[in-house]
């Protein structure tokens, strides 16, 4: 498998060398982008969903063909609560995939979530299991170590009156009336997998592509069989692949091959024109990414937009 891929990187990367890229719109008609397009949906990504940005890279592997300051999209510390392999488990038990694709070999796209009834709520942490946003009493020092004492009687405070000055000032520095929080139990932090999203221009496929770099909840990097986890099984190994980053020098990371973007990015163009749409391309990456989310399921990236498939209100 290896050698095969190698292969195919050379052969694809010698393609790419030797073309230029894409210049004119082929959005409604093939599902691709071309490179002002890709630019525009971006440019509307970071707008929408400020956890968006654009990265320049290392200046070694920039593109000339795309912005300096706009290599690719990046989005990090996305939470993972739970492994891909867990929640297909509870899907296929209520029976509830979709196929977004299907060709001639039998080979598609499968949606294993979105359509299972939400689970019982004892299995979503509550907010108030985890402390989160309460706001805990702050106590000065002397009551911080006696809660639960009732302050002394008023005839306990020494009168001024009363108060003789011996000379004798050896006495110790009252104590300052410092605050003190409670810290919160360690039980109550939710530590999770999290991983850093990038979207990069195929330009070959002619077509956005996904990229994971994943952490554990030490904020160590994930081994490429862990990462393999928190990716749909139908996918993983088959459309995902450990490969190096295009805009980076660092590491391996976890690509969605993009072999089939273009193909079901159209058919989801066809059912917004059923529907009665007008699809735009610079919601090209919302529905991108929406399609994406049935290939990593666990990973909550942002790609929140109020928008309906068969219109084109925002």
């Amino acid at each position: 498998m290896q050698v095969k891929q190698k292969v195919y990187e050379l052969y694809k990367g010698t393609v790419e060398r030797v073309t230029g890229p894409r210049t004119v719109s082929a959005f409604l008609e093939k599902g691709v982008l071309s490179v002002p397009e890709f630019i525009l949906a971006g440019d509307n990504l970071v707008s929408k969903c400020p956890t968006w940005s654009w990265e320049a890279g290392d200046p070694s592997k920039r593109k000339p063909y795309l912005p300096s300051d706009k290599q690719f999209l990046v989005t990090r510390n996305v939470p993972c609560l739970r492994r891909a392999v867990a929640v297909e488990e509870e899907y296929d038990a209520a029976g509830a995939e979709v196929v977004l694709d299907d060709d001639e070999d039998g080979e598609g796209w499968l949606a294993t979530h979105g359509l299972q009834e939400s689970k019982e709520e004892e299995d979503i942490p509550s907010m108030d299991t985890l402390d989160i946003g309460k706001v805990e009493e702050i106590k000065s020092i002397p009551s911080y170590f006696g809660a639960g004492e009732k302050p002394d009687d008023e005839e306990d405070i020494p009168d001024m009156d009363t108060y003789e000055d011996t000379g004798d000032h050896s006495t110790a520095t009252p104590q300052p009336s410092y605050f003190v929080a409670e810290q919160p139990d360690d039980d109550n932090i939710l530590l999770t997998r999290t991983y850093d999203v990038s979207i990069t221009y195929d330009k070959y496929y002619q077509t956005p592509r996904v990229w994971l770099t994943g952490y554990d909840e030490a904020r160590m990097p994930l081994k490429p069989e862990l990462v393999f986890q928190d990716i749909s099984q139908d996918h993983a190994h088959k459309t995902v692949t450990i490969e190096d980053h295009p805009h980076l020098l660092v590491g391996q990371h976890a690509s969605v091959h993009p072999c089939k973007h273009a193909a079901v990015m159209k058919k989801i163009i066809d059912v917004i024109v059923s529907q009665g749409g007008a699809p735009e391309v610079d919601k090209y990456l919302f529905i991108f990414l929406k399609f994406m989310a049935s290939v990593i399921p666990t990973i909550e990236y942002d790609y929140t937009m109020d928008f309906d498939l068969g219109s084109t209100s925002t």
